[in-house]
């Protein structure tokens, strides 16, 4: 399989369910399934704060944030054209509380240090980018205290155990032209994924599995949260 960058892979994912689907989902969930485990509770108070989803696709979570829990912003931030294409023409309307970014992910979090309260990722960039680059980004774009959640995969979907240490698996991805490509993706064990972060500045740090759950393609995840702590690194 040939090697293009990440932001190309992502042409076809969610464009079925974009053409007949454009509500504001009315839920959030963590889990791969979208079926079970907590919700946007575990981001805290969002009243007021500044947030980011990093790696959003299509916005939906984002864009449930901004309607059901009064954050004063949503920065809805993923390098692929085609996902921000998708996320304008859904839910462009709900600016600018909800602000959609086109751009680097690790980019964008180093232009903005100090100006978020909470970051998230619902197995977006923290799957798909280096967390030795994107997680010492993301404690610099947090305030003191700020908080950062994510779900990431607890196994390969293969069903092959995650990495024990901080190693990408190459994935199964299509371009735009309907050919094969492949694509790295970031599967640690839980205590990897706690050693990187301890190492980027982060505190606070837990983790709780969520189940799989059912069907072909159920699998088991982390549910990550962590503190930006008062002088990291």
């Amino acid at each position: 399989m040939g090697r293009v960058t990440t932001a190309d892979l992502w042409y076809h994912y969610g464009r079925v369910r974009a053409e007949r689907d454009h509500a504001v989902p009315g839920f959030f969930r963590w889990s791969w399934g979208q079926d079970v485990g907590p919700g946007a509770e575990v981001l805290g108070e969002l009243a007021g704060a500044v947030v980011a989803d990093l790696g959003a696709g299509a916005a939906r979570h984002a864009a449930h944030l901004v309607v059901r829990h009064a954050p004063g912003r949503v920065d809805a931030v993923d390098a692929s054209p085609a996902q921000y294409g998708m996320a304008t023409a859904l839910y462009g309307p709900l600016a600018p509380r909800l602000r959609l970014v086109r751009q680097d992910v690790v980019q964008h979090l180093h232009a903005h240090p100090g100006g978020y309260d909470v970051l998230y990722s619902v197995f977006g960039a923290l799957d798909f980018t280096d967390p030795r680059e994107l997680l010492p980004a993301a404690a610099s774009a947090l305030r003191p205290g700020g908080r950062l959640v994510f779900s990431t995969l607890a196994h390969c979907l293969s069903g092959e155990p995650a990495q024990p240490d901080v190693t990408a698996v190459d994935v199964s991805a299509k371009t735009p032209d309907g050919g094969s490509a492949a694509l790295r993706r970031w599967v640690l064990q839980e205590h990897v994924w706690t050693k990187v972060l301890d190492e980027a500045g982060f505190a606070g740090i837990r983790v709780q599995e969520l189940p799989a759950g059912e069907g072909p393609r159920a699998a088991a995840a982390f549910l990550v949260t962590a503190e930006r702590s008062d002088a990291p690194g």
